[in-house]
């Protein structure tokens, strides 16, 4: 267990929420956004860390848009630290992001398909910043022990594992509850992503499909499982969004998402196991 401006994760700590943009559009947007995810987080009684990514640099098409400018994005995220008083969560891509990105963010993610890159994982750990990685759709999880190895090695244990769907097929992803149990045992709190989980990657030619419809059930099987955490993007008006458009949650509904997740969660845990 360890915590982040006050937030714990793990052990006995309450579920947390994890939730933006998929990537910083502009200050309006994000500014609003993190406006209503913060009042609804305290409304369901849920800690909270804001996300969004400064940059995107795995898109399925060379012409899809990345950022409105790093410098920009990181700005408005460190906005959104200061002025709401959010921890941030935001990816990182190459060892030359991290210290940037480390400035502003308190937890660094790694991108599912970085998660073995050695380099990237130990320059994350050095900031001294949690480090949230991703399953990798192609990695067993068991595996993600030798991931969480190499940013352990820099003396960071500050260390989370995200579940986001595996590689079923083509241009589909399965979510196999057993990751999340399997992930806890190797000793750091997990994360279930239930946006990126729905994704269709490559369906759509230049872009990604999706199917938001299975958000709320990923989500509610995940917390039932025991997840620490619950990732969720979401925008104001997931069609016109810039990336992610079609597995992202509408805004309007994700107060009746933590409304049942927070449910679900109090009743995990009254039970004995």
């Amino acid at each position: 267990m360890f915590s982040v401006r006050g937030i714990r994760f793990g052990g006995n700590a309450p579920l947390v929420l994890i939730a933006g943009p998929c990537v910083v559009e502009s200050r309006d947007l994000i500014m609003r956004t993190a406006e209503t995810i913060r009042s609804l987080a305290k409304k369901h009684r849920m800690p909270v860390v804001f996300k969004s990514s400064y940059k995107k640099a795995n898109r399925t098409s060379g012409s899809a848009f990345s950022t409105i400018g790093e410098d920009k994005a990181l700005a408005i995220l460190a906005e959104v630290r200061r002025e709401l008083g959010m921890p941030v969560l935001t990816d990182v891509h190459t060892e030359g992001e991290v210290i940037a990105a480390s400035e502003v963010a308190d937890i660094l993610q790694i991108p599912a398909f970085l998660c073995r890159q050695t380099d990237l994982l130990q320059a994350a750990g050095r900031t001294g910043r949690a480090v949230n990685i991703k399953k990798g759709q192609f990695v067993a999880p068991g595996d993600m022990a030798q991931a969480a190895e190499k940013v352990a090695a820099t003396g960071n244990t500050k260390i989370m594992l995200t579940e986001r769907g595996t590689t079923f097929g083509y241009h589909n992803l399965v979510v196999d509850m057993r990751s999340l149990q399997i992930m806890h045992d190797i000793g750091y709190p997990v994360v279930l992503d239930a946006t990126h989980s729905v994704q269709l990657p490559g369906s759509a030619r230049s872009a990604s499909g999706g199917q938001p419809e299975f958000i709320f059930p990923i989500a509610r099987a995940g917390v039932a499982v025991g997840c620490d955490a619950v990732f969720i993007e979401t925008h104001p008006d997931p069609r016109r969004a810039k990336s992610d458009a079609t597995s992202q949650l509408k805004l309007s509904l994700l107060g009746g998402l933590l409304k049942q997740i927070a449910a679900i969660d109090r009743t995990r845990r009254t039970v004995v196991r």
